[in-house]
């Protein structure tokens, strides 16, 4: 391989099973939201036609179910993300002066 100028080091792509496992889990938490999607519409127009108390019940249990989903799917692509190295963890914050009056500038006074 020749070096020019601006030739860095390339590391070579390599096999995670971590970002694998990542990827298959948002992937089955997508296609169960919309599996889910799906049965709470058809159990809302089965019970706004039909009457069935019960289909009310399953309605309810599809729509939280698919918010679960929804929302597992959006925490896995955020690890993902970071996995990859898209984004970074926040900063923690500096601990606290116990030497610091407490109160800001107000309570100083």
């Amino acid at each position: 391989m020749t070096g020019g100028k601006r030739a860095g080091d390339r590391t070579r792509a390599r096999f995670r099973p971590d970002l694998l496992g990542l990827a298959v889990g948002i992937t089955f938490a997508l296609v169960a939201w919309g599996y889910l999607v799906l049965a709470a519409i058809d159990f809302g127009a089965t019970a706004r036609h039909d009457g069935k108390t019960s289909a009310w019940a399953f309605l309810a249990i599809a729509a939280v179910g698919g918010m679960l989903c929804l929302f597992l799917a959006f925490m896995l692509a955020v690890r993902l993300s970071r996995a990859i190295g898209l984004t970074a963890a926040p900063e923690p914050k500096p601990k606290r002066d116990p030497d610091a009056p407490k109160g800001g500038k107000r309570a100083a006074r």
